[in-house]
């Protein structure tokens, strides 16, 4: 009898994956592979086998059998699961008794022996009576009328070789699997899955200031803002480009108290806009929008533009205020009073940040999360389908866990992006929690050994509770890759977020190759974007706008690039070669990238033909997405990669 929480007749271990105990479900989205795990055994030599029992919203249960994987003495068992319909589904592993597995072992020895061969036979023709017994209780009499025959044939009688052959036949086995006997069916416990539409893992995103698109200065100095209206051209050529989210800093009302100037001055003149992250005036908070943007109708208008070229919303979320926000006087206890009876601003040492108070979310945690979940109720009242959180990390993770599960009650499209660049322990308990995708140490990952560790990492266990966007690059962070200006730079990353992750993003200036640093050591953009307005001239040349599309493009018909957890590297001798492949299905895709902007590298591969689904061939047909050329290659290939031509994405199939 098995004990509570112990192990059953039949030993299941090792489930995976499993989230916290099975206190959090584990990240899906519709029709997504999923790769469910155990470890099952027994005492004795008598066969085992077990199953996956999926549980759909509505109740409906559907099995799955498993495989039991090499080496075979680890007793791993496998299977692959996909879920058609969002919603909370469950699972379990069942470990049974296989008295089937235990005859045709017991018969491929004896018969040919002739040991005990009338009581061999006698066993054989019950089990495949009771598996014709069940396939008839379960309407498939083409099955049961199958194992009745093959029944028949099982006699002393019978030519060994023959009879062997057929109990071994793949009708049998297929009918046997379905139809045969379980015994000592030992459940675990159901797990379970959340699985979400599937933008919450697959999106392109694209970041731009609306104040900027469309913005103007006269001949005074005078600067006059864009609008949204003025930023319909960019929802246009985000759109062209094939990204399906646009991402807006902060729209709200910008403090003027201790406002930062051009490159974070503290001393900014009257034209300097601030920063958007400074939420609050007397105009408004965080339910408000700044009003040199427009008004209400002009952002439904933006929202409704961005939904007839295809384009999903998304607004930050960034939950602190300046001195001048309404929160300040209502709720002064939201915030932290330090013993001289100031309010303390944000810090990182040795950087103050005075237009900026922290919310102190253990003064008044029941008045603080619910004004959190309102303002991300009425935006959602607009349109809104997606948060891009700002520092989640400088908030309590039960706070998230709240919020997350009291949005999902009521809105489960809606996805909450996770800006956190801080320790793994934070980031992968954000992703438990409930952030439907997060930020990721991509950024700062530019050599071989650190890509392939890292892509290994998130692919694998990690993909159950957090899901990576790449972005190459953000307001706050200007990558030393690409401080240089080598527009090979700048294409080389924008082919690794766009191929590696199923998510990738862009913040805008990166298609015309900005890179000045603010200072020398420094990852912050000179005359950034955060302090002044930056209208920018899209079609200069040169543009990675045709580069950025056709990775959109390809990202569209291609599953493999779709997905995260189906990924393999492939050899490559030179350091500054990568070579990965990704697959979903018959989709597979191979991606070779240089890693050197500056210099031409040729480098032999070795190509694993059995992780690129093709094991036994001799040749591979691939065809480049990128350069439109087609190659053979064999087990051993050969590249030339140079700044012009920095990469190859090419689609594998059969020769």
């Amino acid at each position: 009898m098995r004990t509570e929480g112990g192990l059953g007749r039949i030993p299941v271990t090792g489930v995976s994956p499993v989230l916290q105990g099975g206190a959090y479900p584990v990240k899906a989205v519709v029709h997504e592979r999923l790769l469910i795990q155990a470890h099952v055994f027994r005492e004795g030599h008598d066969a085992v086998n077990a199953s996956v029992i999926l549980t759909a919203p509505g109740g409906t249960q559907r099995r799955i059998d498993m495989v039991q994987v090499e080496p075979l003495g680890l007793d791993v068992w496998q299977a692959h699961v996909r879920m058609a319909a969002e919603g909370d589904w469950t699972y379990r592993v069942e470990g049974w008794s296989d008295p089937w597995g235990t005859w045709t072992y017991n018969a491929t020895k004896k018969l040919p022996a002739a040991v005990d061969v009338d009581l061999v036979c006698m066993e054989g023709r019950d089990l495949l009576e009771r598996a014709a017994a069940q396939a008839e209780t379960l309407r498939a009499p083409g099955a049961a009328h199958l194992l009745r025959g093959t029944a028949e044939s099982v006699t002393p009688e019978a030519d060994v070789s023959e009879l062997l052959e057929l109990i071994t036949s793949a009708p049998i086995r297929r009918a046997m699997a379905r139809f045969g006997p379980r015994e000592l069916v030992s459940p675990t416990p159901d797990y379970p899955i959340r699985v979400e539409r599937r933008r919450a893992l697959y999106s392109s995103w694209y970041e731009f200031f609306p104040r900027s698109q469309g913005a103007t200065q006269g001949d005074d100095g005078q600067w006059h803002s864009g609008t949204f209206a003025s930023s319909h051209e960019r929802l246009e050529a985000a759109a062209a480009m094939g990204f399906h989210i646009v991402y807006l800093p902060p729209i709200h009302p910008i403090g003027s108290a201790f406002r930062k100037g051009k490159n974070n001055s503290l001393t900014p003149s009257p034209q300097d806009p601030g920063s958007p992250w400074a939420i609050g005036s007397p105009e408004g908070g965080h339910d408000a929008i700044h009003p040199d943007l427009g008004d209400f109708d002009d952002f439904d208008e933006f929202v409704s533009k961005a939904r007839s070229l295809g384009l999903e919303v998304a607004l930050d979320l960034a939950l602190q205020a300046s001195p001048d926000h309404p929160w300040v006087g209502e709720h002064p206890e939201w915030f932290t009073t330090r013993l001289d009876g100031t309010i303390a601003y944000a810090e990182n040492p040795p950087k103050k940040y005075q237009d900026i108070y922290p919310i102190n979310f253990d003064n008044d945690p029941v008045g603080i999360y619910h004004e959190v979940l309102r303002i991300v109720r009425f935006w959602i009242d607009r349109g809104v389908t997606i948060f891009r959180v700002d520092n989640p990390h400088t908030k309590p993770v039960e706070f998230w866990d709240w919020l997350l599960q009291r949005v999902h009650e009521t809105n489960p499209e809606i996805i909450f992006l996770a800006e956190a660049f801080t320790k793994p322990q934070m980031m992968s308990a954000l992703g438990t929690v409930g952030f439907q995708q997060s930020y990721t140490y991509f950024t700062w990952r530019n050599l071989k050994w650190e890509l392939t560790e890292y892509l290994t990492e998130l692919s694998g266990e990690m993909a159950s509770h957090y899901r990576p966007n790449f972005f190459v690059n953000t307001p706050d962070i200007n990558p030393f890759f690409l401080q240089s200006g080598n527009p090979a730079a700048f294409a080389i990353r924008a082919i690794l977020a766009a191929t590696m992750s199923p998510t990738w993003g862009v913040y805008s200036g990166f298609e015309l190759f900005e890179h000045e640093a603010l200072a020398p050591g420094k990852e912050e953009y000179l005359n950034s974007e955060k302090y002044e307005y930056r209208p920018r001239d899209y079609d200069a040349e040169p543009n990675l706008n045709v580069l950025m599309g056709t990775l959109n493009r390809l990202r569209e018909a291609h599953p493999a690039l779709q997905q995260l957890r189906d990924v393999h590297f492939h050899h490559a001798p030179h350091d500054k070669v990568i070579a990965f492949s990704k697959s979903d299905g018959d989709d597979v895709v191979l991606v070779v990238c240089s890693l050197d902007p500056d210099n031409t590298v040729e480098s032999s591969l070795n190509l694993d033909f059995a992780a690129l689904g093709l094991p036994g061939a001799r040749q591979v047909a691939v065809f480049d997405e990128l350069n439109q050329e087609r190659y053979t290659w064999g087990e051993e290939a050969f590249v030339r990669l140079y700044p012009g031509r920095p990469a190859h994405v090419l689609h594998v199939t059969a020769e």
